[in-house]
């Protein structure tokens, strides 16, 4: 199964649960005004996938990056706008051109695998925005699943 396939049916699995009430508790869903928050709610023994939950305040977003490796990413509450990018130039001077862009309200899920998973992800709404991550990597020993971060081309 390739990754993409991978992260394509996690996302089957991870849908239903977006619908769940009460699947977070008080703590797990504190943001804080310095940026978003990771809560890391599950690492499989053996580190082959991480659960994160994170917490958007209004306007809060992500710096353009990529992964390490396969995501699936679903809207628990509020409201996530995703730019998407394509990375030009030699290794060193890169850039990342956009190539498109949309919003997903709650309930919505995404699975994107490395290489072509270069996005900002930004809380589009006036609330408090949640969404899950399912990783197939070991965020609690690595602390973050960001592979790399890029200057966007102006």
């Amino acid at each position: 199964m390739s990754d993409q396939q991978t992260a394509d049916a996690v996302g089957r699995e991870l849908r239903p649960v977006l619908a769940v009430p009460d699947l977070l508790g008080a703590e797990q869903r504190r943001g804080s005004a310095d940026g978003y928050t990771q809560h890391l709610l599950h690492v499989e023994p053996g580190g082959s996938f991480s659960v994160v939950a994170l917490v958007w305040l209004p306007g809060q977003a992500t710096a353009v990056h990529d992964h390490v490796s396969w995501c699936t990413v679903g809207v628990y509450q509020g409201c996530e706008s995703e730019v998407r990018y394509r990375i030009t130039g030699p290794p060193g001077r890169q850039r990342a051109v956009e190539t498109g862009s949309g919003v997903s309200p709650a309930g919505t899920v995404s699975a994107l695998a490395p290489p072509g998973d270069v996005h900002r992800v930004l809380n589009c709404g006036t609330s408090t925005a949640i969404s899950l991550h399912v990783y197939g990597a070991d965020v609690g020993v690595l602390g973050s699943s960001i592979r790399r971060t890029y200057q966007e081309a102006g």
